[in-house]
């Protein structure tokens, strides 16, 4: 705290120093133009004194962020000539940047750093790794501020000898070229208003940042290459590996377009969505539906009957299901399409080269969608033991007699509540202290309530201590042990990234925590050419995102050097298939809060939606959140029956920027459960009415009222 005054006392003082004796005066191009002779008189008469008094308030300037940096570059060319001027200004440059990342430092940047070490852990990483190339690419590409820049790093810990001889190279093109712009101005003091070398350096001042961008692209691509020997030729434009959701969209975009591509899966067409996720899970949950149906069909007046199920026709089912939808992401389809299919592992040898088997494949550029797999969480004896996760769970034919689910995250809830319906015991066991961690508190404890009506056990704030055959041993936070017998040991405690066997290590491209490949905004990885999409990096282990992601990787990948597009991840809409089910677009509270978001809450009960009522499907509500005093929408949570499919028009709403208001004004059919928008948005309008306007209002109309009378 003590260092903190004493740097912002000496900031003041020196800041108040310089004020003092009119040296800020001399910031601004009219005393340039102005007083141009008299400047060049003064140096001329006290040349070294004039330099050092320049230096010093060039340092100052700089140091403390204040504005008029530029115009000083400029006056050195004019003052100094090109060579004297742009030593000089470069200098003072980049010694003024190390103070003023220093005062940002000491001032905020250690309280910042201990405020959120989390949110600074990924960045301190970054900068320890990458830190000389981030720095110099800003510095390069003048687009954001140099003093931005300066405050910015200081919140980092970057060497401070790293950050100056950076800056000093960074900066030393954009100073050139204002220097040289200085020179040309001072032309403007002989009367000579455009003149060539002006045109020139004017020319340089507009370009610069382009001219800087591509010489830091250039540099990245020379730093990252360096090494490997690029091909002359190509045997494909692009080069897909895994044919899952992300990676069937990227082979077709690229065959759309007319590229050659190349398409590499392993296993099995279609992924881990058609084979083992949303397609077999979906239609499971179909068949527990219709069984809890016949249990409840009292409700609607007729007679209620214990469903017999015959389990191994359920995953009859659910593979005649798969196999109806296979032949859509087949290689017999994608090959009709123009793109080539190859069946085997893929091995990345360098950037460009691949290796299939004995086959060697080079392509310009390489997408890997090579998808996730269940996370096999290291808990003693489980090696001893048969487990079951979601990729082998459809290989049952026997119903399980007590089925002991550990994780309550969403997929462990929808195949809890399936098993449940189709007559298994089943407990959901979760080391936190609710299931659905990632929704709001108020629908984790809803769905708790239901999966206990229907029978399931839940087991929260239990962590696995050991598992023995045909038994669970369950840690409480205080100590206490659980034993739980099970049939069939599921486990659905989060998916891990497929990044093995790859070469993935042997290129130095980076795994994030978690096991996720580490891209870029454009969803590149270290190497300009090697795209990633999917589940292999998230942060959304969504089909549909995973296709959302593979159009940017797809079209980064062939267009490259010409355009690119920054992955969007502004709406992200997802849906929990349990009954009822869970679905939610942008900000739920929980979210919100995290991120320090202001926020409004406008909440609608089915129980007061006609429709869900005439369906007996009253449990759930729409919660709207939305920015204070606007109709601006952050996020829709929506739990009920179908919430899946009536979430997609809050998903158009805030993909299009359409308010609340636009909804409320929007005609929806009567009766449907779609109607809980617009009554949503309704409410939302009447607690903001004008309540004196709407009295003055009353008064009229009971004026008039009073003048028909008479």
């Amino acid at each position: 705290m003590i260092r903190r005054v004493a740097v912002l006392i000496v900031v003041v003082l020196i800041v108040a120093a310089a004020w003092q004796f009119g040296l800020f005066g001399y910031l601004s191009l009219d005393v340039l133009r102005n007083r141009w002779q008299e400047l060049l008189a003064a140096y001329q008469a006290h040349p070294l004194g004039f330099l050092l008094s320049f230096f010093a308030l060039y340092v100052i300037v700089t140091a403390t962020s204040l504005p008029g940096a530029t115009v000083l570059t400029l006056s050195a060319g004019a003052l100094f000539g090109v060579v004297t001027g742009f030593l000089l200004a470069s200098f003072a440059s980049s010694i003024g940047a190390t103070l003023a990342m220093l005062v940002a430092r000491t001032l905020i940047g250690e309280s910042v750093q201990a405020r959120f070490p989390a949110q600074f852990e990924a960045v301190n990483r970054g900068i320890e790794r990458d830190g000389p190339f981030y720095l110099l690419t800003l510095r390069l590409v003048p687009l954001v501020p140099f003093f931005v820049v300066n405050l910015v790093m200081g919140m980092t810990k970057i060497p401070v000898r790293l950050f100056y001889w950076v800056s000093q190279l960074g900066m030393a093109p954009a100073t050139l070229i204002f220097v040289f712009a200085g020179t040309r101005i001072a032309a403007i003091g002989q009367g000579k208003i455009l003149t060539p070398g002006l045109f020139v350096a004017l020319s340089l001042l507009g370009v610069s940042p382009w001219i800087g961008r591509f010489l830091a692209r250039w540099l990245g691509a020379r730093r990252v290459y360096r090494g490997f020997k690029r091909p002359r030729t190509f045997d494909t434009n692009l080069l897909v590996i895994g044919a899952g959701s992300a990676g069937l969209i990227s082979a077709l975009i690229a065959a759309t377009v007319r590229a050659k591509v190349t398409l590499v899966e392993r296993h099995l067409m279609g992924g881990d969505c058609l084979n083992t996720g949303c397609v077999p899970s979906k239609t499971l949950i179909a068949s527990a539906n219709v069984a809890q149906q016949m249990r409840t069909a009292a409700r609607f007046g007729i007679t209620s009957v214990a469903p017999q199920v015959d389990f191994a026709a359920v995953m009859a089912r659910v593979h005649e299901v798969i196999a109806r939808i296979t032949p859509k992401d087949s290689m017999a389809r994608y090959r009709s399409l123009g793109v080539d299919c190859i069946a085997g592992d893929a091995m990345l040898i360098d950037p460009w080269t691949a290796s299939v088997g004995e086959k060697k494949i080079t392509a310009r550029s390489i997408v890997i969608a090579s998808g996730a797999r269940p996370t096999v969480p290291p808990i003693p004896g489980l090696d001893g033991v048969r487990y079951i996760t979601s990729d082998n769970v459809w290989e049952l034919q026997t119903l399980p007699e007590r089925l002991v689910v550990l994780g309550g995250g969403p997929i462990g809830c929808e195949l809890a509540q399936a098993f449940s319906r189709l007559g298994s015991k089943v407990a959901v066991v979760d080391m936190l202290d609710r299931i659905l961690p990632k929704e709001d508190a108020d629908v984790s404890e809803f769905m708790t309530r239901k999966f206990r009506a229907e029978g399931i056990e839940i087991y929260t704030s239990h962590a696995a201590a050991r598992v023995e055959p045909g038994q669970l041993h369950l840690k409480t936070t205080d100590g206490a042990e659980v034993s739980l017998p099970f049939t069939e040991l599921l486990l659905a405690v989060g998916r891990r990234p497929n990044t093995e066997k790859l070469g993935l290590q042997e290129l130095g491209i980076g795994v994030a925590r978690g096991g996720a490949l580490e891209v870029d905004e454009f969803l590149a990885t270290r190497f300009p050419n090697i795209y990633a999409c999917g589940d292999v990096i998230g942060p959304y282990q969504f089909t549909h995102m995973a296709a959302h992601q593979a159009y940017y990787a797809a079209v980064n990948g062939l267009f490259r050097g010409f355009w690119r597009f920054k992955a969007n991840y502004r709406v992200i809409p997802w849906a929990t298939y349990t009954d009822p089910e869970v679905a939610q677009v942008g900000l739920n509270e929980r979210a919100a809060k995290e991120q320090n978001v202001p926020y409004e809450v406008t909440r609608f009960g089915f129980d007061d939606l006609d429709r869900a009522l005439a369906e007996g499907a009253e449990d759930g509500w729409i919660k709207v959140l939305t920015r204070p005093g606007k109709d601006e929408i952050l996020g829709v949570t929506m739990v009920g029956a179908h919430a899946g499919e009536l979430i997609a028009e809050a998903v158009l709403a805030m993909t299009h920027r359409l308010g609340l208001a636009k909804l409320m004004a929007t005609i929806h059919i009567y009766p449907t459960l779609m109607e809980a928008h617009k009554l949503a948005a309704g409410q939302w309008r009447r607690a903001r009415a004008p309540q004196r306007l709407l009295g003055y209002v009353a008064y009229f109309h009971g004026f008039l009222r009073g003048r028909a009378a008479s």
